[in-house]
């Protein structure tokens, strides 16, 4: 990219914070100066909710809400920030939820391959739902959604291989959905063609700003990562391994916009 970028789009987990961990006060200060320049968004699997709560609570309240779009459930819905009826809130701005026949079809492929695999007994530990029903998407997490992140890199580095044949065996029962790794141990399932591709598209839509013109930051952009399918769109991005790279990453482009 020869210029600073019209709209950033974040990925949350592991860019802007640690899994499921709350921003930290330096990252929520930066990303409100940024706000108070330019549109940028966040997608992530994390639902509405725990956007709320690992996320929006984190921010100054001076921040620029109304410039920000938050992509949950791995871009299966988008909310922007509105005042209705002189009432303040964030509005769906499109809502790509399972309906009832679509959710009992993922959940019943979800429970006999997680048999497949092995991994339908309950771990000795759990940290909240192992399934989570998100609306536009069913997330499934071995540890459970709270699970600490040392927790979740101590499992990752154990059962990887069997996240990804897990994947595989969904991605072939489920043909008519998108089943997608994410975060450190999670399994991700949307509509088909509902993944974070489709929330860059639907964002450039949003803003009037053409994809070449947007940023993409995630830590997982590589070949397999969480972050790698926003590479079929063409937009230009930007690869960091962590929160600390992504505050480098703003401070610099601070200078520029």
């Amino acid at each position: 990219m020869n210029s600073a970028p019209k709209v950033i789009a974040f990925d949350l987990d592991g860019t802007l914070a640690e899994s499921k961990q709350p921003l930290a006060p330096e990252m929520g200060e930066l990303l409100s100066q940024l706000l108070a320049k330019m549109p940028i968004a966040v997608m992530s699997g994390a639902g509405l909710p725990q956007f709320k709560k690992q996320f929006l609570a984190y921010l100054p309240a001076k921040t620029r809400l109304e410039n920000l779009y938050l992509f949950p459930d791995s871009a299966a819905q988008c909310y922007v920030y509105k005042n209705q009826n002189g009432a303040e809130d964030w509005q769906a701005q499109y809502d790509q939820s399972f309906t009832k026949a679509e959710k009992e079809a993922v959940l019943e492929a979800l429970q006999s391959t997680l048999e497949t695999v092995g991994l339908q007994e309950m771990p000795v530990r759990v940290w909240g739902e192992r399934i989570e029903d998100r609306g536009a998407e069913i997330a499934f997490s071995p540890l459970g959604q709270q699970a600490p992140v040392l927790e979740k890199q101590a499992w990752h580095d154990a059962h990887e291989a069997t996240r990804q044949t897990l994947r595989e065996l969904l991605a072939k029962k489920l043909p008519d959905f998108a089943v997608t790794t994410g975060g450190i141990t999670t399994i991700d399932i949307t509509r088909k063609g509902i993944t974070k591709a489709y929330g860059v598209e639907q964002l450039s839509k949003i803003t009037n700003i053409p994809i070449s013109e947007m940023l993409y930051v995630g830590d997982a952009l590589g070949l397999g990562g969480n972050d790698a399918v926003v590479l079929e769109t063409g937009v230009p991005t930007h690869a960091v391994q962590g929160p600390t790279q992504t505050a480098t990453l703003i401070t610099a482009l601070l200078r520029e916009v």
